[in-house]
């Protein structure tokens, strides 16, 4: 990581003085001019010295003492370096942390917006929480590096929020995907990345917590090109999501009775994982040449779904149409998923075709078909044992 990404001093205090024209424009327009002043506060590299700054967080330290044990991190030790990524209320740097590489999440709160304040400062309790206890190498490691856990660091300072994470420096799912050819990626590539995403997708679900937002901008890639599930700024414990309302997570990858707001569970995330490996096998974006209303309203009252290529594994293709099957209950588990996905990487790695994989299937068939993944054309047997898991 070249030092010339990065500003050449810590965090520290930084003062300035406005300008006479800045200060008589302000009184011109003030809020307008305070909204301009905000956003541009929010995209200085200056200003985030001064809002992380150790010193000026005494005043909310001693008036947070609790989130202070749990949440402080050693802003001595913080180094911040490019944007490479932003959101409506957020933006992503390339930092150093204690000599590490990590991205820094930084939330700008509006102090105008109650709504959108209460709501993002929802998001990042749930986040910082959530994350404190995963630990999972296809999950975004951030826990408190100080206390020698799982979650590197998190602060918190209205107007701004911030998460410390490992830093992923191959970007998201998406971005590698823009930058293949359509259909190009091997099997082989397909099963890595998507067993990867339901690894973690399987854990995550052990412990209770649905993401409701999967979808492959929140697909990280390190150094080896391993995934890792990250941003659980939408997610929750399966017990109390039950009491959210409206829908939560992105139209494109999202479940249909999570679009029409009705009662849901953790079968949304496999939902969209369907989405997900849909996008593995074509790198193409879903619902294509649609805004994420149309697409929502094609899933919800049409029950579309991306079509899927000709060229596409048929094991792959029955995978993803059970995925995303418009009843949650004929939905498959994450850990059926894994266990699917595994038995065609077996396949792959023995130079064989891939046969449908069903749980439903007994112990003693299945252990008859995968011996040597029997090519569907060579044994009859073995041809009907396929017929009938796939009428399962």
């Amino acid at each position: 990581m070249g030092s010339s990404c990065f500003n050449p001093v810590r965090l520290r205090r930084w003062k300035s003085k406005r300008s006479p024209s800045m200060a008589s424009s302000s009184r011109a327009h003030p809020n307008s001019d305070m909204e301009s002043m905000e956003r541009k506060r929010f995209d200085s590299m200056e200003s985030w010295s001064m809002i992380l700054d150790s010193e000026n967080m005494e005043s909310w330290e001693a008036n947070s003492k609790d989130d202070q044990e749990e949440w402080k991190a050693d802003l001595s030790q913080l180094f911040i370096g490019n944007k490479f990524a932003s959101g409506a209320h957020s933006r992503i740097y390339r930092g150093i942390y204690k000599q590490r590489a990590v991205a820094v999440k930084m939330v700008r709160v509006p102090n105008q917006d109650e709504e959108t304040r209460a709501s993002l400062q929802q998001q990042f309790k749930s986040e910082v929480a959530l994350l404190s206890r995963l630990l999972h190498p296809n999950i975004v490691q951030a826990s408190f590096l100080l206390y020698a856990c799982n979650f590197i660091a998190a602060c918190k300072k209205p107007p701004v929020y911030c998460i410390i994470t490992e830093y992923m420096s191959q970007g998201n799912l998406r971005m590698y995907l823009n930058k293949k050819e359509p259909y190009s990626l091997s099997t082989e590539t397909i099963l890595r990345l998507a067993l990867d995403i339901s690894r973690g997708m399987e854990y995550l679900h052990s412990q209770g917590v649905i993401h409701r937002d999967l979808k492959s901008n929140n697909l990280l890639l390190n150094d080896e090109m391993r995934v890792k599930v990250a941003d659980f700024g939408t997610s929750c414990l399966e017990t109390q999501c039950r009491e959210s309302k409206g829908n939560k997570g992105t139209y494109r990858w999202m479940a249909p009775e999570m679009i029409k707001e009705k009662p849901y569970t953790r079968k949304v995330d496999v939902y969209s994982f369907g989405i997900v490996l849909w996008e593995l096998t074509t790198a193409l974006l879903p619902f294509q040449g649609m805004t994420p209303v149309q697409a929502a309203f094609a899933v919800a009252e049409k029950d579309e779904r991306p079509p899927l290529p000709a060229s596409c594994q048929p094991a792959l293709a029955h995978l993803i149409k059970r995925c995303w099957a418009t009843n949650p209950v004929k939905r498959p588990d994450f850990r059926d998923i894994v266990a699917a996905l595994e038995k065609y990487d077996e396949c792959v790695k023995e130079g064989l075709p891939l046969i449908h994989y069903s749980p439903l299937v007994s112990r003693s068939m299945m252990l008859s078909r995968l011996k040597g993944c029997v090519p569907m054309r060579s044994v009859n047997t073995g041809a009907s044992l396929t017929t009938t898991a796939h009428r399962r």
